[in-house]
């Protein structure tokens, strides 16, 4: 990997940094930013999901004690994020890499999808909740096992699908709601870090920028991203992984 590539790889997750600080969608900019430097895309997928796992790590910590209040409930739904996730793995991982491959732009434009209809998603699950108050175990569950394998295949939007899958079917606080989505994101993210640093090709090179570059990102890189007004920044994100899925489909 070049100078120039590596500069890239570190600009981009510094980007991806801040805008998952303040308006979510960080991997539509670090994802596609390894492939441009080359890396085949289950490499830059297996990459990037392991490169941003340390800030999956520190979004639980400010939800510690609403995860620490629902325990019971905590301990469930991860259970059934672990066994999502390491099928998840396995699909990446043993399925032809030209499927993932073809698979690719239609990802980038389903996770582009999912942050622009985010906020009129929570606000439709909610009234469900409100409107059905007990929910469905088999459908909630089903649900939080269907997103897991999506998380640790792919991964982006993850968090704006756990959320609205949550907040469809258990009523209660949207906060100790996030903080359950928080979790199930850190054990999702877990279980395919592990998986892919064993059994996958890892551009730890890559992997190391990026970890340190978005860290940056989104201490740093967020002040400056708030200037913008959350709004903009979303729409930034919007159209440029539209863009990028647009790209990749023409050139497939």
């Amino acid at each position: 990997m070049s100078t120039a590539q590596e500069f890239l790889i570190f600009i981009a997750a510094f980007g991806a940094g801040a805008v998952n600080a303040v308006a979510g969608g960080g991997s539509l900019i670090s994802f596609p930013a390894l492939l441009a430097v080359g890396l085949s895309p289950i490499s830059a997928n297996v990459t990037n999901s392991i490169a941003v796992w340390p800030g999956y790590v520190g979004s639980v910590i400010p939800y510690r004690t609403l995860i620490l209040d629902q325990k019971e409930r905590a301990v469930k739904i991860s259970g059934l994020a672990v066994s999502g996730s390491i099928i998840g793995t396995i699909i990446l991982l043993k399925a032809p890499p030209h499927v993932f491959k073809v698979l690719v732009p239609y990802l980038i434009f389903a996770a582009t999808t999912l942050l622009v209809i985010q906020k009129k998603m929570l606000i439709f699950f909610t009234k469900q909740a409100v409107t059905h108050p007990k929910g469905s175990d088999f459908s909630l569950n089903a649900g939080i096992f269907i997103a897991s394998i999506y998380g640790s295949y792919f991964g982006a939007g993850l968090g704006i699908m756990l959320l609205s899958i949550f907040a469809s079917f258990i009523h209660d606080d949207l906060q100790r709601l996030n903080g359950l989505k928080t979790l199930l994101s850190l054990v999702i993210a877990t279980i395919g870090s592990v998986v892919y640093a064993i059994f996958a090709q890892v551009s730890w090179i890559a992997v190391a920028i990026m970890a340190i570059s978005s860290l940056l990102g989104g201490y740093f890189g967020a002040g400056f991203a708030r200037k913008l007004s959350p709004k903009a920044l979303k729409t930034s994100v919007i159209i440029f992984g539209y863009a990028i899925g647009l790209i990749i489909f023409f050139k497939s």
